[in-house]
């Protein structure tokens, strides 16, 4: 998976994460929360691979 889509699922997340917010649907907030880390995890492993290619 590439930095993009890593940082597409992150914003896709928050957005997940704010609409349960405003509309008080938890489970979505939770959702949108494990999706925006699960994007913040994917993006670092991408840039230790970039870092790692480096050297």
């Amino acid at each position: 998976m590439g930095k993009g889509k890593a940082k597409a699922k992150q914003l896709k997340g928050k957005l997940k994460e704010t609409t349960g917010n405003v509309t008080g649907d938890r489970r979505l907030e939770a959702e949108g929360r494990a999706e925006k880390v699960t994007g913040k995890v994917q993006e670092t492993a991408e840039n230790v691979k970039k870092n790692l290619r480096g050297r």
